[in-house]
């Protein structure tokens, strides 16, 4: 098999910042891997749509296709809009999905790189309590992977970690982001309060965790074209270029 085109997959925005910041991120990902081929597509509101794309390169005679979901959990949009999409891809295009980017260490290094930016510190985390801000779902395997991301933060050294969401909080689920820093200045040892948006380029939601950090004393910035991210896509794009070698090899 020749290398596959990457295709990376973002939910798309009506704020032109998302595009903006995932097409830096996916430049970032094919210039640390010359000679890859890396095609950006969105499931809604910015050009180009996924099937325009998978169309134009089935035109050109690319075999293969590496779809990788911008997404960090497994929630309605990878498990429900990205398979229904790929399913429209021309019959001469073999499509391999490559797995969606969270959990990872690198997600967690990203993290610590925006809160480092916004002012803090390694020597500030043992005072330090953190909200780890998503977007938010209402499926269990997406909440319980944020979940884990907050651990794996924790155990980095910071004093607490607190997972949140920015959109409507479900029965059992994470708080809000406001209710989760009004919970961390409470905690024993905690003397400043740190947002973390867990997010990937700007947007509504992203946007609704900053109103939502207002208590805080440090709001990071987005994960954005982060060194990391565009890493974890090149570990995400190698997997999924490994699994399909090994299909192939047992048929």
């Amino acid at each position: 098999m020749n290398r596959p085109v990457l295709l990376v997959i973002a939910h798309g925005s009506r704020d032109p910042r998302h595009a903006a910041t995932v097409r830096a991120l996916v430049r970032r990902a094919g210039a640390l891997r010359p000679g890859l081929r890396a095609e950006t597509a969105f499931l809604d509101f910015d050009p180009p749509s996924v099937t325009a794309v998978l169309g134009g390169l089935a035109t050109e005679g690319v075999r293969d296709v590496v779809a990788l979901p911008l997404l960090l959990t497994r929630a309605f949009h990878a498990k429900t809009d990205v398979p229904a999409v790929l399913r429209q891809a021309p019959p001469s295009l073999r499509t391999h999905r490559a797995e969606v980017l969270g959990p990872s260490p690198l997600l967690v290094a990203a993290v610590e790189r925006r809160l480092y930016e916004a002012g803090l510190a390694p020597g500030d985390k043992s005072a330090t309590g953190v909200v780890l801000a998503s977007a938010g779902s209402t499926d269990p395997e997406a909440i319980a992977a944020i979940a884990e991301t907050a651990r794996e933060l924790r155990r980095t050294g910071w004093r607490s970690v607190r997972p949140a969401f920015a959109s409507a909080v479900t029965a059992g689920g994470p708080p809000r982001t406001g209710d989760a820093v009004r919970a961390l200045r409470a905690e024993p040892g905690v003397r400043r309060v740190a947002v973390a948006p867990y997010v990937i380029a700007p947007g509504r939601l992203p946007d609704r965790i900053a109103a939502g950090a207002a208590g805080a004393d440090v709001l990071a910035d987005v994960l954005g074209p982060s060194p990391e991210l565009a890493r974890l896509l090149l570990e995400r794009y190698d997997g999924a270029v490994r699994a399909a070698g090994r299909v192939a090899a047992a048929v």
